[in-house]
């Protein structure tokens, strides 16, 4: 009552920390999500103002532009009109506008394509020829605008948009691709993929192993997947049209979700191996305590067994008559290997090769007079057709035990069967009454230590039996049928 009691408080104390923890980790879990979420609905808040910034910006540089390209169409307009105003006519406004020009580059070549006048260009580098280094220029920044032509003085003008306005577009290019980054590389550990206007095209992804998403059937299975968890942000990008953003929870965010789930499986391992070292422990105290129990009582038969021999001496001296010394004589013999039998429980059974039909056939006949006069004792052994590795003395105690068991479940009075024989490499013993029976739950418990239905039982008999099958002959040993009122069945099962 009292160990029930404890295992009872102790189970309670086990559960209550486990709900203490798991509920506080919970709720430590429960805080750091709404954290992490925060940071994500932060991020999203951020790219779209990033979004919206880009966009005024492009509106603002394109307004910028304009103003610009304005200016470089009045140079050139300057300088259509001093090349085209008839004689006399004032030019000192178009004179004033040309010299005061900072912005839009400027070159003036002869006849032989040489620079004559240069504004607003930078000087070539050291090491590049002047000549192809200006040639290049008026092939890249300036074949978008005509050239202006001075037949009388054989020269040519060559302009392009303003410095300002290149500048613009430098650090509108730079904008967008900060963007790009920012949006990408987060301080939310935002797994995030950027796709193109198309819906085929990775722009740049973050924290997703885009080699996996070499078709645009994976790349649209897998954003799709993405828009199912978070909405995607549209963005429209200068020059590169609209894109969308998707997203889904960071790995943090994912871990947090689990790790209630893998630290009450850890809880659960943890206790399943503490009952497991438990268990073990335990076992092996009942052993101590059952090897030290058989070892003395061993040592307690060897008294009365010394005086029993002397006894049938004595009484063989008298005339006594010889048929009721003999079953004596047997039953001291037997009382004898039952001593050795507990003198030797603990220590390593040593098998030998024998036959397992004689084994059985000697033990139901020892049984058979010691044995209810009303219980018939019926023996069905096949033909001796090998050998087993088995300990006679071990053996022999198992098959008394089962027989014993059975005529007490007869109440002393049925029909007891022992049958025994060989199917190709596996020997098989079965006692079979025709007793009580028991339930398929009192057939699950007959083997388990210290169970037993008896009023004076201790519970160790089969316990034994099943170890010394089991654990030293590597057998079998099982309840083979068995039904309340029509009788059970026990098969042991020995291979070759």
């Amino acid at each position: 009552m009292y160990d029930t009691l404890s295992k009872r408080l102790l189970f309670l104390a086990a559960a209550a920390i486990v709900v203490v923890t798991l509920g506080y980790t919970q709720h430590l879990s429960s805080i750091i999500r709404e954290e992490e979420q925060r940071k994500v609905d932060l991020w999203v808040e951020a790219v779209k103002q990033r979004a919206e910034l880009v966009t005024y910006t492009q509106i603002l540089f394109e307004d910028l532009g304009a103003e610009e390209k304005k200016r470089a169409d009045r140079l050139a307009s300057a300088y259509r009109l001093i090349q085209e105003a008839p004689d006399g006519t004032d030019l000192t406004f178009a004179g004033d506008f040309l010299v005061n020009n900072n912005t839009v580059p400027v070159l003036i070549t002869n006849k032989a394509g040489e620079v004559v006048y240069k504004v607003n260009v930078d000087p070539p580098p050291a090491g590049v020829a002047e000549r192809a280094y200006y040639d290049s220029i008026r092939r890249t920044q300036m074949s978008r605008n005509p050239p202006i032509r001075f037949e009388e003085v054989g020269q040519t003008i060559y302009y392009a948009e303003s410095v300002r306005l290149r500048k613009l577009r430098e650090a509108m290019d730079e904008l967008i691709e900060s963007f790009i980054s920012e949006t990408v590389i987060n301080s939310a550990s935002v797994p995030v993929l950027l796709i193109d206007s198309t819906a085929t095209k990775v722009v740049k992804s973050q924290g997703i192993d885009v080699s996996k998403l070499d078709t645009p059937e994976k790349l649209q299975a897998h954003y799709v997947s993405m828009a199912e968890d978070n909405p995607p942000i549209p963005v429209y990008l200068p020059g590169e049209g609209w894109h969308m953003v998707f997203y889904e929870e960071s790995a943090v965010l994912t871990q947090l979700r689990y790790f209630p789930a893998v630290q009450l499986l850890l809880i659960a391992a943890f206790l399943l191996v503490a009952y497991l070292v438990f268990s073990a422990s335990r076992r092996a105290e009942q052993n101590r305590v059952w090897v030290g129990m058989a070892k003395e009582t061993a040592h307690q038969l060897g008294t009365p067994l010394s005086s029993l021999m002397a006894w049938s001496g004595l009484l063989a001296a008298k005339g006594v008559e010889e048929e009721a010394l003999k079953e004596m004589d047997k039953d001291i013999a037997r009382l004898q290997v039952v001593a050795e039998r507990f003198s030797k429980i603990g220590s390593e059974a040593t098998l030998k090769e024998d036959n397992p039909l004689e084994v059985v056939r000697e033990t139901a006949e020892y049984m058979r007079p010691r044995v209810s006069k009303h219980v018939e004792m019926v023996q069905e052994l096949g033909p001796g057709a090998g050998h087993l590795m088995l300990s006679r003395p071990l053996l022999s105690w198992v098959l008394e035990n089962l027989i014993r068991n059975a005529v007490d479940a007869m109440d002393g009075e049925g029909v007891l069967t022992v049958r025994a024989h060989w199917r190709e490499d596996a020997f098989t013993i079965e006692v079979e009454d025709n007793g009580k029976g028991m339930t398929k739950a009192v057939a699950r418990k007959v083997f388990d230590p210290g169970f037993t239905t008896k009023e004076r039982g201790w519970g160790l008999g089969l316990s034994l039996a099943k170890r010394i099958v089991e654990e030293v002959h590597e057998g079998q040993i099982l309840v083979a049928s068995s039904e309340p009122g029509k009788g059970t069945c026990f098969r042991m099962v020995f291979q070759a």
